[in-house]
């Protein structure tokens, strides 16, 4: 398995857990959300989508996703179900950071650079919603050093 096929998966399985997460999200999300929150998810079905062509035109079927993803805290209001959106949107752009990093067809990074791009937005929306300053760093989906 390449270095290219490995990070595409773990991007796959982000976006996965992505889907997963929006519908608990949109459970506990502020009713005024209700349109970002369903845009966002539809953004992550989409991609999801797109990352299995992409696997499959490569010549291998990709992994099936878990039964269920837990969230990394409680989410019970909209707060918490506002920062599981900014972790959702945060594991997003570092495993497309990694696919970026790995590509090895322009093809690839070209959509890895802009799912990572994606990611980062809806992050930094996430984050202005919950009145952070700055609402997003240096290098989005970049481990911090």
């Amino acid at each position: 398995m390449t270095d290219q096929r490995q990070a595409l998966q773990r991007a796959l399985d982000s976006e996965y857990a992505a889907v997963y997460s929006y519908g608990v999200i949109a459970a506990y999300a502020n009713a005024d959300r209700a349109r970002l929150v369903a845009e966002f998810s539809a953004a992550h079905r989409a991609r999801r989508d797109a990352t299995i062509e992409l696997l499959e035109a490569g010549g291998t079927a990709p992994e099936a996703p878990d039964a269920a993803y837990n969230p990394p805290f409680p989410v019970d209001d909209p707060i918490p179900a506002a920062n599981l959106a900014v972790a959702v949107e945060s594991d997003c752009a570092a495993a497309w950071y990694a696919v970026v990093e790995q590509a090895s067809d322009e093809s690839v990074r070209a959509t890895a650079t802009e799912a990572l791009t994606e990611s980062a937005v809806r992050r930094a929306r996430w984050q202005a919603i919950l009145g952070a300053n700055p609402v997003t760093t240096t290098f989005p989906g970049r481990a911090a050093v």
